[in-house]
C-alpha cells in the first residue's frame, strides 16, 4: 500500500482487499456504503444485498450508474475422511490457477486459513502430467480427519476465497484479485464524489448501484432494475486486455490497458446512448477504445437493457489483464478516465433526449 494515500485510495485498498464472494457480499457492501453515503441524499439495499445511493431522489427521471460487487470463489463440497476438502465453483473460478494458492474459508465464526495442495514435481510423471481439474484440486487446512475439519467450523457450503491483496506495478497499474468488478464499485463511487464536490445540481435522479450476484448470471442487476425502473443505465465492467501472450485478437478484439475506456457495440447497447457517450469523450478529449459484443455483452448491461419495458443502456469497460485470477491488472490512467467520462456525460445529459429509434 502506498505510504501517502488520499481518502479515495484508502477506500480503494480497503474495498478491494475485502472478500466479497457471490452471495456473500455484505461486508464489502458495508464498506462501499460507508464511503458513498456522504455523497448521496439517501440510500437503500434490497433483500439480497445490492446497495444503492441516490442523488436527487425526488426527480422523476432516473439514471443508473452501476457496477457489480461480487467476486468469484469456491464452495466446500466434500470433506474426505482424511481431512482434505474438495470444492465446487461459485462463479467462474479457475481451477488451473488453484494449486499452491492460499485461501480463506469463511465460517460463521471465523476465517480458517488453508492452501490448495498439489503433488511435488518429483513424483509427477515426465511428459504426461495430470492437469488441475475440479476432480483433483483440494484444500488442506492442516487437519488429519474430517472431524478435525468440522471442529474448525468448516462444513459443506462454506465459501472459500483466494488470499491475495492489491498492489501497484510500475506505478502505472493496480494488480490483485476481484478488480472484476469491485474496481467498478470504486469508479462509480468516485463519480458520486465528484458530483458532490462540484456542487452541480443534476436535472435527474442518479442511482449509484452496486449490484450483487453478477458472476452467476446478472441476478442482482435483474432484481434492482425491476425495483428502480430506470430511464437510462450506464454499466461499468471489465473486458480483456488482449495484448498479453496467448490471446487471440481475431476472436477477442484489440483492447489495451492504458489506452482509455472501452465502449462496446452490441444489441443490448443502445446506439443513441453510445453516441452521446462518444460525443462526450470527443468533446472532453478523453481517449477511448471500441469493442463488439455478439448476442449479449455478458454483463449487467443485458439485465438493465431488457428490464421493464426496455431501458437504454450502455457499457463502459476497463481493459483488464488476467481476468478471473488473483493478479487481475488494470491501468490507473484508465480508471481515472472511466470516472471522468461518466462524470462528464452526466453533466452533459439532457433528460428530454428522445431515445426512440423510430418516431
Amino acid at each position: 500500500m502506498p505510504n501517502q494515500m488520499s481518502e479515495s485510495i484508502i477506500f480503494l485498498y480497503k474495498y478491494l482487499n475485502n472478500a466479497s464472494p457471490t452471495g456473500f457480499e455484505a461486508s464489502g457492501q458495508k464498506i462501499w456504503l460507508d464511503y458513498v453515503k456522504p455523497f448521496a441524499d439517501t440510500h437503500f439495499t434490497d433483500q439480497y444485498g445490492t446497495a444503492v445511493c441516490v442523488i436527487n431522489p425526488d426527480s422523476k427521471y432516473k439514471v443508473v450508474i452501476e457496477a457489480h460487487a461480487d467476486e468469484i470463489s469456491w464452495f466446500v463440497n466434500y470433506i474426505t475422511p482424511e481431512g482434505y476438502i474438495y470444492v465446487r465453483r461459485n462463479g467462474g473460478s479457475d481451477h488451473m490457477i488453484a494449486p499452491s494458492m492460499r485461501v480463506n474459508i469463511h465460517t460463521d465464526e471465523a476465517i480458517i486459513p488453508g492452501v490448495f495442495g498439489w503433488p511435488a514435481i518429483h513424483v509427477r510423471k515426465d511428459g504426461k502430467e495430470e492437469a488441475p481439474t475440479l476432480d483433483n484440486i483440494f484444500i488442506d487446512v492442516g487437519a488429519r480427519t474430517k472431524e478435525e475439519v468440522e471442529e474448525m467450523g468448516v462444513h459443506v457450503g462454506c465459501v472459500v476465497t483466494f488470499k491475495d491483496e492489491l498492489q501497484e506495478l510500475n506505478g502505472k497499474f493496480y494488480s490483485g484479485r476481484a478488480l472484476d468488478n469491485r474496481i467498478g464499485g470504486y469508479m462509480i463511487a468516485e463519480v458520486a464524489k465528484k458530483i458532490k464536490q462540484s456542487g452541480v445540481k443534476l436535472p435527474f435522479a442518479l442511482y449509484v448501484v452496486n449490484a450483487v450476484q453478477e458472476e452467476i448470471g446478472l441476478r442482482g442487476a435483474e432484481m434492482i432494475a425491476a425495483r428502480i425502473k430506470p430511464n437510462l443505465a450506464i454499466i461499468t465492467d471489465v473486458c480483456h486486455d488482449t495484448t498479453a501472450p496467448m490471446y487471440n485478437k481475431n476472436v477477442s478484439g484489440d483492447q489495451v490497458a492504458g489506452k482509455g475506456p472501452v465502449l462496446t457495440y452490441g444489441a443490448a447497447v443502445h446506439k443513441k446512448l453510445l453516441d452521446l457517450i462518444i460525443a462526450t469523450a470527443n468533446k472532453k478529449e478523453i481517449p477511448f477504445q471500441r469493442a463488439a459484443a455478439s448476442r449479449s455483452t455478458g454483463t449487467d448491461t443485458d439485465a438493465f437493457a431488457y428490464s421493464n419495458e426496455g431501458v437504454p443502456s450502455a457499457l463502459v469497460s476497463l481493459a483488464l489483464k488476467y481476468m478471473h485470477t488473483t493478479v487481475e491488472t488494470a491501468s490507473k490512467d484508465d480508471i481515472e478516465q472511466v470516472i471522468e467520462l461518466i462524470y462528464q456525460f452526466l453533466l452533459d445529459f439532457d433528460p428530454e433526449f428522445d431515445f426512440r429509434y423510430v418516431v
